[in-house]
């Protein structure tokens, strides 16, 4: 369960973010890695190397080392989101195709495209292999949204069908079911407005509505992917342009609000929580991530070229989470 957006402000700087939901415990961490940093992936263990520097959020387990969101130093910005009930992998690599595992495809996006225009070139020329993961012992099911600095912004999704980039001309998305379904599903929501719903007559009947907001009646109020898919759609398409950097961060975070779920709201299968563990959004002009976690609504941030460094190793900038500090008001 995780959501996804992407705003533009009057400056023309695109921001991209998400919140991550999760009923698995992850302990995230923020890492830059250098241009021309080699890896193994997780199928084959083949050698890899980055073309372009990266700021992202991820998690290492012994040898293996995933990404959950990034963007690179060309401003090409991505993100893993669960599709449970709709991915399917490919069992072995296609003829002439390079195999990257499920697990490292975002890694790998984001270590070789400058734009969307790239991404749509490179996952032609992919074959997605299932490999399960050390968090959910499983090939976790993924599908993923990217954008650049234009704006631009597509999900790759891979399913029985095969592997589709779709247009994301909203730029939202969320989990299940596949993206044109959540498209299609926002002409359920045409009559929501941000404008006051008139009173109307049912016979001799004057129904008139409960003060302001009426015209957002229809939205839904759950946590199901749809749902939230809606909620933000709804949220980011009629916010007013953001003017400043510092305006459209606060106008991200707060669309991410609505979306957000807290601790007790939705339980899996296996009893444990899902709820959103981190919400994070960065800038793609600056290659800037502002971020905060479930314990710490304090927003923090990190810069990719404050932190770089060439070499051959990460760079470990430590987990997301932070002590918690409560700022006194005091008398003059």
């Amino acid at each position: 369960m995780c959501t996804s957006i992407t705003l533009l402000n009057a400056q023309g700087e695109n921001f991209f973010g998400r919140t991550m939901d999760f009923s698995y415990n992850i302990e995230p961490e923020l890492y830059v890695l250098p241009r021309n940093y080699v890896w193994n992936g997780a199928y084959g263990g083949q050698r890899m190397h980055n073309l372009y520097a990266i700021l992202g959020v991820g998690q290492e387990d012994g040898p293996l080392f995933a990404f959950y969101d990034g963007v690179n130093e060309k401003g090409f910005a991505a993100a893993c989101l669960y599709f449970a009930g709709y991915a399917a992998y490919e069992a072995k690599p296609m003829p002439g195709k390079m195999p990257v595992a499920s697990m490292d495809f975002l890694h790998y996006l984001l270590a070789n495209c400058a734009s969307v225009e790239d991404l749509e070139k490179l996952v032609a020329q992919v074959s997605i292999i299932g490999v399960p993961d050390p968090i959910t012992n499983t090939a976790a099911p993924l599908h993923w949204i990217a954008t650049d600095r234009s704006g631009k912004s597509v999900v790759v999704e891979r399913t029985e069908q095969g592997t589709r980039v779709y247009p994301n001309p909203i730029g939202v998305m969320a989990n299940s079911p596949e993206f044109p379904w959540h498209m299609t599903n926002l002409r359920t929501y045409a009559q929501v407005s941000p404008r006051q719903a008139a009173e109307n007559q049912w016979g001799n009947l004057t129904l008139k509505p409960f003060g302001q907001g009426a015209g957002t009646s229809l939205l839904p109020g759950g946590y199901t992917s749809p749902e939230r898919f809606a909620r933000a759609a709804y949220l980011k398409t009629h916010l007013p342009t953001p003017q400043t950097r510092e305006e459209t961060v606060m106008a991200c975070f707060h669309v991410m609000e609505s979306v957000s779920i807290p601790k007790g709201a939705v339980i899996s299968n296996r009893e444990t929580f899902d709820y959103t563990r981190y919400t994070v959004f960065l800038n793609t002009k600056t290659c800037e991530y502002y971020f905060k976690t479930y314990e710490n609504s304090q927003i923090h941030t990190a810069s990719l070229w404050e932190n770089y460094r060439d070499g051959e190793s990460r760079i470990r900038l430590g987990r997301l989470s932070r002590p918690v500090q409560f700022g006194k008001v005091t008398v003059v």
